[in-house]
């Protein structure tokens, strides 16, 4: 069976927790609005479910949806999903390098996965190359939060993530680095399509704390 993309892991997920937390499946609506995308994107990626053997869809029913796969317990602790930038932004990591036995609770608010800093475009808050930042997933930030953004590369399909200071006026969104040495970078969101696979710029989650060799901070 084919492996599941980044996105439609996403959308599984997001499946899953509906059905646990509702006691019902999402609607194709419902999966567009949550993920930032048009209808017929939502469907694209529920038939590329239904390919893999994840999903059963029924037609006359907008939430006939039907998971296949009980899913898997993951281990105790928190999954590191790799690099994240603090500098130029690199292509985001499909799956878990490892997990780690780290308590989420420990966090604040509670991390749902760690990434390990590369670069060092954070310096200026106290974030150093190889600190692992423990991220709260959730698709939204205020202003002057740290995030993990993800930028899609137009030309591969493929999403860079990096941690940056998250401000928004208006559409313009501006990542800001804390090292003088990096300008930031500006995304304008009245500028992407609306029928789009993958948004120009989407919040993977916020920054809950920080581990380095001494401990958590």
């Amino acid at each position: 069976m084919a492996e599941l993309t980044p996105r439609q892991a996403e959308i599984l997920a997001f499946i899953r927790d509906s059905v646990r937390e509702e006691g019902y499946p999402p609607s194709q609506r419902d999966i567009a609005q949550h993920f930032g995308f048009a209808q017929n994107a939502a469907r694209d990626h529920l038939l590329a479910l239904v390919r893999k053997g994840e999903i059963e869809m029924a037609s006359s029913d907008a939430r006939g949806i039907r998971l296949l796969k009980a899913p898997e317990a993951p281990p105790d602790g928190l999954p590191l999903l790799g690099r994240i930038a603090a500098g130029a932004p690199i292509t985001a990591p499909d799956h878990a390098e490892h997990w780690l036995k780290i308590d989420p609770e420990l966090f604040h608010p509670r991390a749902d996965f760690l990434h390990r800093v590369d670069g060092d475009s954070m310096i200026d808050a106290d974030i150093q190359p190889g600190d692992l930042v423990a991220i709260h997933q959730q698709p939204d930030a205020s202003n002057g939060q740290i995030i993990a953004a993800c930028l899609s590369d137009g030309a591969s399909g493929f999403e860079r993530i990096t941690l940056k200071r998250y401000r928004r006026m208006g559409s313009t969104v501006t990542l800001e680095a804390a090292n003088p040495r990096y300008a930031p970078i500006e995304i304008d969101l009245a500028r992407a399509a609306d029928d789009q696979d993958m948004p120009v710029f989407r919040i993977a989650g916020i920054m809950a704390g920080l581990l380095r060799s001494g401990g958590a901070r």
